[in-house]
């Protein structure tokens, strides 16, 4: 991603298989739009096959890896699956709110917008806000089928959280 001030490098990453989370380097994306650019990158990753075994939860991080590459701002980590047994709980971001939540979902787990889009993944971004104080929470959701075609992308200001069941389970982990 690029803009004026610079380039948001993203760089996925594996263990073990599966996909646990992306490495921010350059700068942190800085506006809705580019947080729902990232957003499209992340769920082209998920709709490869088998890298996300299921709905997952990732979360920003400033703190670096071990010896992090010269750039480096911080992470975007798989902090958990959404259902099962290893669930994340309500309030799990209560005491470290990051500035960004991602939900993906890979294709067994996404239902495409088109009949067409087989093996389509999908994925939202939750900014939180602070309302009381004017700003507003933010949120982006896409979808792109197995080649990496977006079908869909929405990005929306003043997202009343209740009102998607993404939105609605990134602000549940939120809560106190």
């Amino acid at each position: 991603m690029n803009t004026n001030d610079g380039q948001v490098g993203v760089t996925p990453f594996q263990a073990s298989g599966a996909l646990r989370g992306f490495l921010i380097s350059g700068r942190w994306p800085d506006s809705t739009k580019e947080w729902a650019q990232l957003l499209v990158l992340a769920v082209r990753v998920a709709s490869l096959p088998g890298l996300l075994p299921t709905s997952t939860v990732f979360g920003t991080r400033e703190e670096l890896p071990d010896d992090p590459e010269p750039g480096t701002v911080g992470l975007v980590i798989a902090e958990g699956p959404v259902m099962g047994e290893r669930a994340l709980r309500p309030g799990r971001f209560a005491t470290r709110t990051p500035s960004a939540l991602i939900m993906l979902h890979p294709p067994r787990e996404t239902r495409p917008s088109l009949p067409e889009c087989v093996g389509a993944a999908s994925g939202c971004v939750l900014l939180p806000g602070l309302p009381h104080l004017g700003l507003d929470h933010r949120a982006a959701w896409v979808e792109t089928d197995s080649d990496g075609t977006v079908t869909s992308l929405v990005s929306r200001v003043g997202v009343d959280l209740i009102s998607d069941p993404d939105t609605a389970v990134l602000a549940m982990l939120l809560a106190a």
